[in-house]
């Protein structure tokens, strides 16, 4: 069991509050990640829950047992940081088993977790060796080895991979994603990539200034943002979001004409015929990625506008091109950046 209880959670740095009152439930085995702009306080939030930050004001629960202020070693929870944090003068084994062996668990039981521990890891051919003498995806393996060998009831991974280049950021989701399958663990996860985020998570939680803006699968933020922050944050590109004002946008259904802010996702616009569309504007740049192109086009008064078509296009830099929306995919925001009820069709 590792269902984890915040319940009106703050944390002070003396007159400054950088956690303002969060509740939140994290279900038994779900994997949950904290994603928000830098300083929105979601590495602080992790470690109030691994007891590595005391906890102003609230309380913190795991499986229904108050732990706010247990220290961290008495909480059953086990962490993985950005740094890998190795001892670079132990094996991969005894890196693996150093918290058991300073509990001073039986050899044989430390040899028989590192060894189930490296068998779900796929570290067994590397036990022997020495930090030195791994890749920096096998270290990060190493780290979460560490942790799985104490059988906690819940892992904490703040940043895991920002150290990683991109080619094993994206093996190490996978065997991230992988151990959680295996495990059933809960999982609580910091990082600043939404990709991550998007591909790893059963919800995510979206913060901002130490307050959650919107918690939700991936999906739901991705489909239904319930503000133009959290619209805006998730996706890459991100939603276009339009301000509204007086006589902008006349050719956009009405419901939109009504709303203070229109969002729309990048693909979720056609090129058409200049003035055959919802507006007309001129191809500033044309980004190629292979798959997809990404076109930045200059809307006059409703602003720089991201399209994303297929690869297969050609650029359309410099050209003047109209732009229709799908109008089932509007979303409609007011002045205060809440969604507002219903879609603009």
């Amino acid at each position: 069991m590792g269902s984890i209880t915040l319940g009106a959670v703050e944390k002070w740095f003396g007159d400054v509050q950088v956690i303002k009152g969060i509740d939140l439930e994290i279900l038994d085995g779900e994997l949950i990640i904290f994603v928000g702009p830098s300083g929105c306080g979601k590495s602080t939030l992790l470690r109030m829950i691994a007891g590595l930050e005391e906890t102003s004001r609230g309380h913190i629960l795991l499986d229904g047992e108050d732990v706010t202020h247990k220290v961290p070693s008495e909480r059953e929870l086990s962490m993985v940081f950005q740094s890998y944090a190795l001892y670079p003068h132990l094996s991969v084994r005894d890196n693996m088993g150093f918290a058991l062996m300073t509990a001073g668990a039986p050899k044989s039981e430390i040899a028989r977790k590192v060894d189930a521990a490296a068998d779900i890891l796929k570290l067994n051919d590397y036990l022997d060796r020495r930090p030195k003498d791994l890749s920096g995806g096998q270290r990060q393996r190493v780290a979460i080895g560490r942790a799985i060998v104490r059988k906690p009831k819940g892992f904490l991974f703040d940043e895991p991979l920002s150290n990683l280049d991109a080619s094993l950021r994206v093996d190490m989701r996978f065997e991230i994603a992988r151990l959680h399958k295996t495990l059933a663990s809960t999982m609580v996860y910091v990082t600043h990539d939404q990709v991550e985020a998007m591909t790893l998570a059963d919800r995510i939680v979206v913060l901002k200034d130490g307050v959650i803006m919107q918690v939700g699968s991936p999906r739901e933020l991705y489909e239904n943002p319930q503000n133009a922050f959290v619209a805006q944050f998730i996706g890459s590109p991100k939603m276009n979001l339009m301000v509204l004002a007086d006589g902008t946008g006349s050719q956009l259904p009405k419901a939109a004409q009504d709303a203070a802010h229109l969002g729309i996702r990048p693909e979720h616009i056609d090129i058409v015929a200049p003035d055959a569309g919802h507006c007309t504007g001129q191809v500033q740049v044309s980004e190629y990625l292979g798959a997809d192109y990404f076109h930045y086009i200059d809307c006059g008064d409703l602003g720089l506008i991201t399209l994303r078509t297929a690869g297969a296009q050609d650029s359309l830099e410099g050209q003047t091109v109209g732009l229709r929306f799908d109008e089932t995919r509007l979303h409609l925001f007011d002045a205060a950046g809440q969604r507002m009820s219903g879609r603009a069709a």
